[in-house]
């Protein structure tokens, strides 16, 4: 048994029991892919793959319960190489972050900036996805850090450690009926919103589901006209006349939108908690720890050791 044939197996359950596209994952040669899954198969003295013909259609009951058991084979093979590579170069090497529009647009340009003035040697990869593809990246090695505020705190596989809280705010053309209300502190109300069209984040996206619930609770049905990834787009259409935006707070600067109004939303719309998460069981290198902390200056390495370090379930309080 070697790690060749523990790959060819992870990578062809990864890509659907597609033996090409695990072959290009892997670049290596499809026949080179099925001659280390049939070794593995007579090795184990167990058939671990379901087949129609030639092709791989699922897992048998004795692969699905092998899964894992390789998945974590290959997490500390990795772990192994990370371990002596962080000997060996203490400030060299690469760091790959996934995180939302939001968070990469509005939360981490400071905490990138410093981070490469510290670590020249280091090479920062950024990754932008929904909150489920920070996730997988994560799940799949792909990242080393994820931040994120939908998603992360749902599974198990994954640590994810609260960072920092922020609210939402609403944001109207100069001229529009609710303009006054920004100079004047008044109280906007659901009610009011609800009169008018809506533009905000897509369901799973930047607090999204605060937004519904409030509206929920209160017995309204909100006119959402357009939904959108990212805040820029959503102020893109507000400034347009479109409707009435609904953003994160991050995400407004007096000066770069100018055309803009915004009014105090934090009473309407439940706080929201951004979160920072990693892979459980996986090595992180020192730098690693550092990026962490300057996003989110609670998380200490020791305190994200010791989240890292409790069963799948258990909650993490700074």
């Amino acid at each position: 048994m070697n790690f060749q044939q523990l790959r060819a197996l992870r990578e062809a359950v990864r890509r659907g029991f597609n033996l090409t596209a695990a072959a290009e994952a892997l670049h290596t040669s499809q026949p080179g892919v099925s001659r280390q899954i049939r070794e593995l198969e007579d090795e184990l003295g167990i058939v671990v793959f379901e087949r129609a013909g030639k092709r791989l259609t699922g897992l048998t009951e004795p692969g699905r319960a092998l899964l894992p058991i390789v998945e974590r084979l290959l997490l500390e093979a990795e772990n192994l190489e990370r371990a002596g590579a962080d000997y060996a170069a203490q400030r060299r090497g690469t760091l790959t972050i996934a995180a939302t529009h939001s968070q990469a647009r509005y939360a981490l340009p400071p905490v990138v900036r410093d981070f490469c003035a510290a670590y020249p040697q280091v090479q920062l990869r950024l990754h932008q996805g929904s909150p489920r593809q920070v996730a997988q990246l994560l799940l799949d090695g792909e990242a080393d850090i994820g931040v994120a505020t939908e998603a992360l705190a749902g599974y198990e596989q994954l640590v994810a450690m609260p960072s920092w809280h922020w609210t939402h705010l609403v944001v109207v053309p100069h001229g529009h009926p609710l303009a006054p209300m920004a100079g004047r502190g008044d109280a906007l109300t659901l009610e009011q919103l609800a009169g008018f069209p809506l533009i905000t984040y897509e369901p799973g996206y930047t607090g999204r589901a605060h937004i519904d619930e409030a509206f929920a609770r209160r017995g309204l049905a909100p006119n959402l006209v357009l939904s959108a990834m990212d805040a820029d787009v959503i102020k893109t259409y507000v400034e347009l006349g479109m409707g009435v935006g609904i953003i994160a707070a991050m995400a407004y600067d007096e000066q770069r939108d100018a055309a803009l109004a915004a009014i105090d939303a934090r009473h309407l719309f439940a706080s929201n908690m951004t979160r920072v998460a990693v892979r459980r069981g996986a090595f992180l290198r020192g730098y690693a720890f550092d990026f962490i902390r300057a996003f989110a200056p609670p998380l200490t390495r020791a305190l994200v050791e010791r989240a890292m370090a409790q069963a799948p379930g258990s909650r993490f309080e700074i």
